[in-house]
């Protein structure tokens, strides 16, 4: 059998090959530390990967669940095209290139690289996460108004970032025989620094996620959740622990914390934006209101209920998406996500690495169970984490198909 210049790259990389490679994981690490350094390495790699494509004579390959994602990018421009105010949409709409991350992704982490490319995710945010532990405990960064943000400029992308990385080692831990020595080192540091953020979607989204690890290697494992979170409340700061109650309360109480009281008006806001958004959509069913055009609109659709005046979107991904797109483009970003869950679930008994195929669904489950409460979808940083993750079981894989293939 003869091989293809492809799977012969894979096996003895050399010059520009390893190059690309390196440049994407180096894109990998700065994606916890700088948007800016991440986004140029991005840039880099994109034009290494092009260049290998041309140079090889490649055609170039996507993983099926792309095209779920490029018909969502393409209702996207629609809603841009037919939006209130095309002048604001259009330009909107750059983020639309983070999709590249698939094939470029695809192409240069495939079989064990995409091991390694976890690897990295997991030792840079063990950096950050010491980072946002330190801010925490030493700087004060302890309540709602002053939050850790580790290297980054949000604390909401910070937790969600961590989010993700507790996913990918959680499967490492649970899934990888003889390679768990460095993420279980790891895993407290995550744990802390997420908790430290106050941020209750990624705390929801890390124990969906978790949660789901738990019960494809052991369903008894899942008796852990509740184990943890009696802990959390018995021995976390009283900022925490107030924050995890006041994630069931929409009434404030007379005795309640400023940390509660914040939280349950936070928690009215969010009841009252999901109906706002539901008014916007029955307005606007086809092609929405256009991208970024929430925050334009919001006043004139917002709740009675309300407790802010104005709000640049609808903390909730699929009502967001729908508001301002139009309800086909969240059908297709739907069938994206269950294609994603599909084959990742299915991967856990095929692929050759199993623990990128459990880390990657965790993180799905992650993201949808966050973006109930939070527009995680939208925010850039954490996008362009979740599009490696998601092609990481994809491209490990293929390595495989291409000897298949020739």
């Amino acid at each position: 059998m003869r091989l293809t210049p492809a799977v012969r790259a894979e096996d003895h990389p050399a010059g520009l090959e390893r190059a690309a490679f390196y440049v994407f994981l180096a894109f990998v690490a700065a994606l916890q530390l700088s948007i800016a350094y991440s986004e140029a390495l991005l840039t880099i790699a994109g034009i290494l990967w092009l260049v290998l494509v041309i140079r090889e004579r490649e055609r170039i390959d996507v993983p099926r669940m792309f095209w779920p994602l490029a018909a969502y990018a393409a209702a996207t421009l629609v809603a841009a095209f037919f939006s209130i105010n095309p002048q604001i949409s259009i330009p909107d709409c750059k983020q639309l290139l983070l999709f590249f991350i698939v094939p470029i992704g695809y192409r240069l982490a495939r079989g064990p690289r995409a091991l390694t490319v976890v690897d990295v995710l997991i030792s840079v945010a063990a950096i950050s996460a010491v980072v946002g532990v330190a801010q925490f405990g030493l700087l004060k960064y302890d309540d709602l108004g002053r939050r850790p943000q580790g290297t980054l400029g949000m604390y909401m992308t910070y937790a969600g970032q961590l989010m993700f990385v507790a996913c990918l080692a959680a499967a490492r831990i649970l899934f990888r025989q003889g390679d768990r020595v460095w993420a279980s080192l790891v895993m407290p540091a995550l744990i802390v620094a997420l908790a430290a953020t106050l941020s209750r979607n990624a705390w929801v989204g890390a124990c969906a996620g978790i949660g789901v690890l738990f019960l494809i290697r052991d369903f008894r494992l899942f008796g852990l959740l509740p184990v943890a979170a009696a802990l959390f409340i018995a021995f976390a700061p009283t900022t925490l622990s107030d924050r995890l109650w006041s994630t069931f309360q929409v009434r404030s109480a007379h005795n309640g914390s400023a940390t509660t009281e914040a939280s349950v008006q936070s928690n009215r806001d969010r009841i009252a934006m999901l109906k706002s958004g539901l008014r916007i959509i029955k307005d606007h069913p086809l092609t929405g209101v256009g991208p970024d055009m929430v925050r334009v609109v919001y006043p004139h659709y917002r709740d009675p209920g309300a407790v802010n005046q104005m709000n640049p979107h609808l903390h909730n991904v699929p009502v967001q998406i729908a508001a301002e797109r139009g309800i086909p483009a969240f059908v297709l970003w739907a069938a994206f996500m269950v294609m994603l869950l599909r084959d990742c679930f299915r991967a856990r008994k095929t692929s050759a690495y199993i623990s990128v195929a459990v880390g990657a669904l965790a993180a799905v489950v992650a993201l949808l169970a966050a973006g109930m409460f939070e527009y995680n979808f939208g925010d850039s940083e954490v996008l362009m984490l979740f599009l490696v993750i998601a092609t990481l079981p994809y491209a490990a894989d293929r390595a495989a198909a291409l000897t298949s293939r020739a």
